[in-house]
């Protein structure tokens, strides 16, 4: 039940624990078998090679709940970056 970031939180980056945790449980996810929403090369086979890459493109479909410095609750999709 939280609010969506507003407009000026917006360009927020993600601190450097949100990005590990967004990379780690992508990772987990591709080495399970999800599909990758990226061309990777053949021989990559690599799941946090793979979730990496799709980080920085902006493709992985997660949202990170975190608390806005008004104390509150807010939402950002994880875009990358």
């Amino acid at each position: 039940m939280g609010y969506l970031l507003d407009r000026e939180d917006a360009d927020l980056k993600y601190s450097r624990f949100e990005k590990a945790r967004i990379i780690g449980a992508r990772a987990l996810q591709i080495s399970l078998g999800a599909p990758i929403f990226v061309e990777a090369p053949e021989d990559l086979i690599d799941p946090i090679s793979i979730a990496i890459m799709e980080y920085e493109k902006g493709v992985i479909p997660m949202t990170v709940n975190r608390e806005t410095p008004s104390r509150r609750p807010g939402k950002k999709e994880a875009k990358g970056g």
